[in-house]
């Protein structure tokens, strides 16, 4: 019955959210009915579990939210993103045209833009380039699922994703962990990823297909996109910003540089040289330099990108503002809506039968850990639909085993790091995925016409390169 208890409130929470339920909503009511079916007192899981593990979730975690959103907005409303995207496409030009596609919306995501705000920048852009190429308009949302979903979240070293940050504390490690690995994960996702949407557009091109509709390229239809952006705690009316003088590329890319060269800088260079013995004192939690050091580092980046954004803009100071304040307040919802999702699991783990699946899970592969953690968080990912939440889940429940038995197989904690972020980008992309259903609906396109390209380059590539690194950490 335990099991069931289980498995039960995990199929509802998958099918509610795909049915466009507040996560904020379900994820409570579903803990309580689970704790209730185990024989534990309601009120006391929802106080005492779920909402402290949400809390500390949200403790840990908020800064790099709201700096992440602010820094997207920022470089929405300064018109920063669309230069990018503009450039992409002067450069590889109408004959690489998913190609320019792919790199414009990797290179926002690297630097840190919400991958929402790049899916709505690049949109029109991806529009025009292949209505030129004559592409057919159905493989935009795998296109832009490659560049936005996949390597850049998880896999290259240095990434400001939250995926790559919330590992860090668990295992002590910074954004730059296992970078090889990172980096060997990076080129086969997108060398899966590319090579699939070549080949479609070859086919399609053999078969005489071109770009096939006929739709405005300058703006998706709002209003049919609020309901799932906003379940994702995107605010749709902040994409009507004025718009501006496309700037030079280099202003543009100078703030995605930056988080990247300061990130380096402070995770490897400034903080540890730093003496922190201080945070050994019950006043600063009694924690190491380790559980912190990471997260400094990505909020020390953001926000002197952030900075360095209305410094090169000081003609639209007023305008930035504005976007500043809407950033701050987009942050909210998705940090709460991934927290629920933390406590979620944390009444999940907090049932009886959790102990028989933990033990299943972790006798998987009794002598290789990263293959249970592979399986443990792809798993979590796809039932919950989230990245992050799935990976919270799984590092909170059994991030402390599964360190104690890396460190006994002589494993470095930085490749746990890179196994587990790579590992979340994988079953995440199923179709009830929010950010499947934004994509295809600010892209006008059904799951039936374009779902397939991005299960390949979101689901199978992902999965292909995790396989392949924990082969090589391995051996």
């Amino acid at each position: 019955m335990g099991i069931l208890t289980i498995v039960l409130a995990l199929i509802l929470l998958m099918v509610l959210a795909y049915l466009g339920a507040s996560i904020l909503l379900i994820a409570p009511v579903l803990a309580m009915l689970a704790a209730g079916l185990a024989g534990l007192p309601v009120l006391a899981s929802y106080t005492q579990v779920f909402m402290v593990n949400t809390g500390d979730f949200i403790v840990a975690y908020f800064p790099l939210f709201l700096l992440g959103a602010i820094f997207g907005k920022l470089m929405e409303s300064s018109g920063a993103a669309n230069a990018i995207g503009q450039w992409s496409i002067r450069t590889f030009g109408a004959s690489r045209a998913i190609l320019a596609i792919v790199l414009s919306c990797a290179l926002l995501t690297y630097g840190g833009v919400s991958l929402f705000v790049v899916a709505f920048a690049v949109y029109p852009l991806a529009a025009s380039i292949f209505r030129q190429a004559d592409i057919p308009a159905r493989l935009i949302p795998g296109t832009i699922a490659l560049g936005a979903f996949t390597f850049t979240m998880t896999a290259l070293p240095g990434t400001p994703a939250i995926q790559n940050a919330i590992p860090m504390p668990h295992f002590g490690t910074t954004p730059f962990a296992a970078p090889v690995l990172g980096i060997i994960a990076a080129m086969v996702m997108f060398g899966v990823g590319y090579a699939w949407l070549q080949w479609r557009a070859a086919t399609a091109r053999a078969a005489g297909e071109g770009y096939g509709i006929e739709v405005p390229v300058s703006a998706p239809d709002l209003a049919t996109v609020r309901h799932e952006a906003q379940g994702e705690g995107f605010d749709l009316a902040e994409l009507d910003a004025p718009s501006t003088q496309e700037m030079p590329f280099a202003k543009a890319i100078a703030p995605i540089v930056l988080v990247l060269v300061l990130n380096l800088v402070m995770s490897k260079l400034v903080l540890p040289a730093t003496d922190l013995s201080y945070l050994a004192e019950p006043l600063w939690g009694e924690v190491g330099p380790g559980d912190v050091i990471g997260v400094w580092s990505i909020a020390v980046s953001l926000c002197c990108a952030c900075l360095s954004v209305v410094l090169l803009n000081p003609g639209q100071a007023r305008a930035l503002a504005g976007a500043t304040n809407e950033g701050a307040n987009a942050a909210v919802l998705p940090i709460f809506n991934t927290a629920s999702l933390v406590g979620f699991g944390a009444v999940i783990a907090a049932l009886p039968a959790f102990e028989l699946l933990r033990d299943a899970v972790l006798g998987i592969a009794p002598n290789n850990p990263l293959i249970s953690l592979s399986i443990a968080v792809n798993i979590l990912a796809g039932i919950t639909g989230s990245a992050s939440g799935g990976m919270s889940i799984a590092l909170d429940a059994l991030g402390q085993q599964y360190l104690e038995m890396g460190l006994a197989a002589g494993i470095d904690p930085a490749v746990l790091h890179r196994v587990t972020t790579v590992a979340t980008g994988g079953l995440d992309a199923l179709p009830h995925n929010g950010a499947v259903v934004t994509l295809l609906t600010i892209c006008n396109m059904t799951h039936a016409k374009s779902y397939l390209d991005i299960f390949v380059v979101a689901l199978l590539g992902p999965l292909l390169a995790l396989v392949t690194i924990v082969a090589i950490a391995s051996f």
